[in-house]
Order: C-alpha cells, then structure tokens, then sequence
C-alpha cells in the first residue's frame, strides 16, 4: 500500500524545550500508529493514507487545545528520491516570508526592534544551523552580517536554558 508522507510545524516551537502543544501534537499522531521523527524545523511521520488522516485530525485536536498558536502542515505521497526526513529546501526563505506576511511589512522596511523579533523567532526555530543563513538573514533585513551575530549575541546572553548552535 502507498505511504503518505506527514511533516507538521507546531508553533510556537523553541528548540530543546518543546512545550505542552508540541507533546501533544507528537503524542496524537503516535497513539494515531505512527512513528514521529521530532525535528528543529517540524516532525515528520509516514503512514498508510487512512493512518495519515486519522493522525492529522488527532494532531490538529491535540495541538490547539494544548495551547499551540500555529499549525504547518504538509501532506505528500511518495516522489523520486523522497526521504522520510523534513525537505529543507527553501526552508528559510519560507520562514522569511512568513515572517514578512506576519508582520505586514516587508522585511527591510522593518524597525529595529521588528528586525530583532524576526531574528529571535529564526532562531527559536533553528533557522541559524542552516548553510549561509546568516548572510541570508543580513541580505533580507538589509543590515549587515555583524548586525545579525550582534543580535544573536544579545538573544542567547538573555535567553535562559542550553545555547543554540551557530552556523
């Protein structure tokens, strides 16, 4: 029987410390009978459609009345080449935009303040264990690469718990 592929986001998600929502997000799709890979970029699960579905529905349940604020999901059957892990192709430039259209502005338009915030969700999210990331986050808030490790650098010295790797 063909397998469909689950990947899902539970937000907010800070790395190391998932929260409540983020359990039982996990939670609903293995009593659902599927093997969850748990990821700093979202999940991943694969399964018989029927399984796939009922685990979708159970995770959607699970996460918002657990307190979770977003859910991302993708569903997909098999293609070439298509691993079980989580496609990080485009993966920052999807949180870029996300961002963005949170926000209502476009990035470089952003104060200093919002630029900050940008940086600290990224890297909540783990954004920054990505190749180039840095030099990606500088090019699209328009501010410089020292700019982006002077906020990290004040991000993680106030942030309590394990520091997050550096790219």
């Amino acid at each position: 029987m063909e397998q469909l592929h689950l990947e899902f986001m539970v937000e907010p998600f800070v790395e190391g410390a998932p929260g409540a929502h983020v359990r039982a997000a996990v939670e609903a799709v293995s009593a659902a009978g599927l093997d969850v890979d748990l990821g700093p970029f979202g999940s991943t699960a694969a399964g018989d459609p029927a399984a796939v579905a009922d685990a979708l529905a159970a995770l959607t349940r699970a996460a918002f009345a657990a307190g979770a604020s977003r859910l991302t999901v993708h569903v997909g059957g098999p293609g070439p080449g298509r691993a079980a892990a989580l496609d990080l192709n485009g993966a920052l430039p999807r949180m870029l935009a996300e961002a963005a259209s949170r926000l209502g502005a476009p990035l470089e338009d952003l104060s200093r303040e919002a630029k900050q915030r940008v940086v600290r969700e990224l890297d909540q999210r783990g954004a920054f264990t990505l190749r180039r990331s840095i030099e990606d986050v500088a090019d699209a808030l328009r501010v410089s690469r020292v700019t982006i490790y002077n906020y990290l650098d004040a991000i993680r010295s106030s942030a309590p718990g394990p520091e997050p790797a550096e790219s």
